[in-house]
């Protein structure tokens, strides 16, 4: 009977284990798909298609752009300037390197009314 006993017990505490260990990697991985950073453009690399981030709260990071990179009210790398403020970068963490997901001039309202179509006519019809 002790060894039945022992035996649910050890089949508890691994179960306990590894739920704690699959939920740690868990919040790990989804720390780890995407962050933001924002505040204000320290520098351009156009060949390296990089620009370098100052965060108030987390420092100057740089930041890789690629052909997956969505723009909003930025009209693309070219559009990013040094000492552009108020700039989002959604990145996720590739290779040592911090990728954009997505950079925005932050403050108009993302796809909430502001205007991120960069002049096409979301309507489909003639401009009255």
């Amino acid at each position: 009977m002790k060894l039945t006993a022992l035996i649910a017990v050890l089949a508890a505490a691994l179960t306990a284990f590894s739920g704690t260990a699959a939920g740690a990697a868990t919040e790990r991985t989804a720390s780890a798909a995407a962050r933001q950073f924002e505040g204000t453009v320290v520098s351009v690399n156009r060949d390296a298609r990089t620009f370098r981030l100052k965060d108030v709260e987390r420092g100057t990071v740089r930041i890789k752009v690629t052909r997956n990179t969505r723009f909003e009210r930025v009209n693309g790398l070219a559009g990013l300037k040094a000492g552009a403020k108020r700039i989002e970068a959604t990145v996720k963490r590739s290779n040592g390197a911090w990728v954009a997901l997505e950079v925005e001039r932050s403050g108009g309202g993302g796809e909430h009314g502001g205007d991120d179509d960069r002049g096409d006519d979301d309507h489909g019809g003639d401009r009255s």
